[in-house]
């Protein structure tokens, strides 16, 4: 009897032992990280007293974020609101400041081990894609109306300006002075709309169901617009019931015809969208240096009134301004959609880089072909359509228009979102830019196209 229970309770023991073992095994390789660089861990607080936090700048070495002994200072205040987010010992930190913390604590394997100093440790900088007089003109011309512009370089994916309204003085002394109000006004001044807002793409959609449309063959029909079109009881009209007659397809699109997009998606059906939206990143996520919300393609299968909806952007479809963006840049690049990054590298005091940004192809959702057809359709879109508003003497501008309804149009008029979007120059493009408005009614051509025209000079003519 005696042996029996020393045996159960060595079993039971070696049970906890092992539990023990599983658990630590599991916190080191699953939530060692995300512990240890939570804002709110007091270590980190503990250790950032002994460290001089590194510095953020623009690519061209303008500062953007910088330590005065313990205090977080931020030049430009809200302009890089979203960007680089803020560092706080009450509210803890956000976008960049917490995601590259370990790095502006100077934080790496070699340090931990080889420290030695009692003098204060230094950080590492770090250097952004951001130009940073393309993000001042970008929120200049965006204002004070709600929304959000970013800029790319389609052929390595880098952020050359992201800007989302409204926002917010990250300083510490304003930021707790306006904590409660931020937090609880109703425009949601913490959310950074070009990369966590989710909204109706309308007509800059039609991109996608152009490419879906010349890969099934669907290309050559011709059409006799009449400025509106009834499909299983639900009626779609063009942009002021504005009728086109005859046209094709590549007409359709500089024109923003609803008429011919939505007879389109009654032919590629609600599944074709569903496959060639999820090649261009719909439904998915993907690691990056800044958190993008994942954009929103309903995956149920759908009638052809649905259909016809979510092929110019209605319906359920969702998509982040980023999302339109990257969708911008594999036009302009071929095919290839590169992976959006922000951190050009990151440097000790001595210079050296213990970390550079990389760029990366992320998909390749449609062949060079399809990519040159829609560049050319974009093109003509700026030059006789409805983006005549981006046009430069120059340069050849691609672009697509987007007006959008959404939850309060239908309870009053003039409150669509509008959109815009546009690469150039056309022959060799080295800069994709979009521009997004919530609820400004109106026209992308009219209130978003002359923002991405600016926006495209400005960086061509540089």
């Amino acid at each position: 009897m005696t042996n029996r229970r020393i045996v159960n309770i060595l079993i039971v023991i070696s049970l906890l032992f092992l539990t023990l073992i599983g658990y630590l095994t599991y916190f080191e390789l699953s939530l060692k990280e995300k512990v240890s660089q939570n804002p709110f861990n007091k270590r980190q607080w503990a250790y950032e007293d002994d460290t001089v936090r590194g510095s953020i700048i623009d690519k061209n070495g303008i500062v953007l974020a910088k330590s005065d002994d313990k205090k977080r200072i931020y030049p430009f205040s809200n302009l890089y609101s979203h960007i680089i987010g803020y560092n706080s010992m009450t509210y803890g930190k956000s976008m960049l400041e917490a995601k590259y913390n370990k790095l502006l604590l100077g934080q790496d394997d070699f340090s931990t081990v080889f420290y030695l100093s009692s003098a204060k440790r230094a950080g590492y900088d770090l250097t952004l894609t951001i130009d940073h007089n393309l993000q001042k003109l970008a929120s200049d011309r965006l204002g004070k109306r709600n929304g959000a512009v970013i800029a790319l370089d389609p052929k390595t994916g880098a952020i050359l300006a992201m800007v989302s309204k409204p926002d917010f003085n990250p300083n510490a002394d304003t930021l707790a002075e306006k904590w409660l109000e931020l937090t609880d006004n109703e425009k949601s001044p913490l959310l950074p709309r070009a990369t966590g807002g989710l909204y109706a793409p309308g007509s800059v959609f039609k991109i996608i169901t152009s490419a879906a449309a010349i890969e099934k063959g669907l290309d050559g029909e011709t059409y006799e617009d009449t400025g509106k079109v009834t499909i299983k009881g639900k009626t779609f009209e063009n942009y002021k019931t504005k009728a086109f007659g005859k046209i094709n397809m590549e007409r359709g699109f500089e024109v923003s015809s609803n008429f011919v997009f939505c007879t389109l998606g009654t032919q590629i059906r609600s599944e074709g969208l569903l496959e060639i939206s999820e090649r261009f990143g719909f439904n998915k996520t993907f690691d990056c240096d800044i958190d993008i919300t994942k954009s929103r393609f309903p995956q149920k299968q759908a009638d052809d009134a649905m259909s016809a909806a979510l092929a110019i952007g209605q319906g359920e479809t969702l998509a982040t301004p980023m999302q339109m963006a990257m969708v911008t840049c594999a036009i302009a690049n071929n095919g290839i959609m590169m992976k959006p990054y922000i951190v050009q590298k990151a440097t000790n005091q001595n210079g050296f880089a213990v970390y550079e940004g990389k760029a990366q192809q992320l998909y390749k959702p449609i062949s060079g072909e399809v990519a040159s057809r829609i560049k050319s359709m974009m093109v003509n879109t700026v030059k006789k359509g409805t983006g005549s508003g981006a046009s430069l003497r120059s340069y050849q501008v691609g672009g697509k228009t987007g007006t959008a309804e959404n939850e309060l149009t239908l309870k009053s008029e003039d409150k669509e979102h509008t959109w815009f979007v546009a690469f150039a120059p056309a022959d060799d493009p080295q800069i994709a830019v979009a521009v997004m408005m919530e609820y400004s009614g109106g026209s992308g051509g009219e209130n978003c196209a002359p923002i991405a025209r600016d926006i495209i000079q400005k960086y061509l003519y540089k």
